[in-house]
């Protein structure tokens, strides 16, 4: 671990000047050894804080504890730091990880928030997101949070997806902590990342912080349900702020958890009716299913025709997975090529 790295990021200066100083003085080695300089450009106080007293006992002990909890660190220089975030102001100096963080330079990074008091209907639209979603070379982005965005994470998990949870705190700190298995199954094949020191608090002030990450990593922002000062509408005003598109999940006028998507739509957000409408939001390609190929959906069309077929018949003659089959059956419902009718039979739409 690079002690010059952990010592620069345990400075108590903003991340802006930090990238400042790297930009004039090339690595944190040659900062670190020019610690005494006078730069010109900055106030007493900063530099003040660049002269504090870290010690070397100190910045050792942390990198040994990073090591031992098989904690990663990626700095802005590096190449594996996620490139969309050098594109957004404020941009973090390094980031704490765990998992797999070079899915973020090679997937199509959306992000997917909402309340933490969702109702069942945020649940369910969530769970058809990230299953549309997962079929796709995507990773869902989210807080960890209660709510849409623990319900993000598991169901892409679900569903063979990569997801990456944004901490509002330290990366070695569960919270909540009944997301103590879930965290670990994200950094599985995804990732978990922190700005902030290991051993950092949920502070209430980090998470409107840490949402300007989410939205910096990702292409778009989805908002599935949202009260009128909900922190997932920071989240969507960062990802404005940074040129991303923002869909949203309408909803009944006599839900408060609907109150901000609504209002979202009717300022210009895309508004999610259906696959159609959510994929054609984000720009993919439907063509480029990663679960289902067009061999297995002939299958099941070629079983299903103007006269009612039974889910049984459906599954007794073709090669695939019954859960799989559910999900295709889901997906050609949506976009209006067959029909589900009573008693589990379906046919084609005319």
């Amino acid at each position: 671990m690079d002690f010059y790295k952990i010592w620069f990021s345990m400075l108590p200066i903003s991340d802006s000047i930090k990238l400042n100083l790297l930009d004039e003085y090339i690595d944190e080695e040659t900062i670190y050894r020019n610690i005494n300089f006078n730069h010109y450009k900055m106030e007493k106080l900063v530099n003040k804080k660049i002269k504090s007293n870290i010690s070397e006992e100190e910045i050792t002990k942390l990198a040994r504890y990073i090591i031992k909890n098989n904690i990663g660190l990626v700095t802005y220089t590096e190449d594996r730091y996620p490139s969309s975030l050098r594109q957004i102001n404020d941009a973090p100096y390094c980031l704490f990880y765990k998992g797999d963080i070079d899915i973020l330079n090679k997937k199509i990074n959306i992000a997917v928030v909402g309340s933490r008091k969702c109702t069942s209907y945020g649940r369910e639209v969530t769970k058809f997101i990230c299953r549309e979603l997962s079929r796709y070379d995507t990773c869902i982005i989210s807080g960890g949070a209660y709510g849409i965005d623990s319900e993000a994470h598991k169901s892409v998990i679900e569903n063979k997806g990569v997801t990456c949870g944004v901490l509002g705190c330290g990366i070695d700190v569960i919270y909540p902590a009944y997301n103590k298995i879930l965290y670990e199954n994200i950094s599985v094949d995804g990732c978990l990342i922190s700005e902030f020191l290991p051993g950092t608090k949920p502070l209430p002030y980090n998470f409107p912080r840490r949402n300007r990450i989410i939205s910096g990593l990702s292409k778009a922002v989805i908002v599935v349900e949202a009260n009128e000062k909900s922190g997932s509408l920071i989240t969507a005003n960062y990802a404005l702020d940074q040129g991303k598109d923002v869909l949203a999940v309408p909803g009944t006028i006599y839900s408060p958890q609907s109150k901000g998507t609504n209002k979202l739509i009717r300022d210009g957000a895309t508004s999610i009716l259906d696959t159609i409408t959510l994929l054609e939001g984000l720009d993919i390609n439907m063509k480029k299913n990663k679960n289902f190929s067009d061999t297995l959906k002939a299958q099941i069309i070629r079983l299903i025709n103007d006269k009612p077929t039974h889910i049984d018949e459906i599954i007794r003659n073709t090669d695939i997975d019954t859960s799989m089959i559910y999900e295709l059956l889901f997906e050609m419902q949506f976009n209006n090529e067959i029909m589900c009718i009573l008693g589990n039979y379906y046919v084609k739409n005319i």
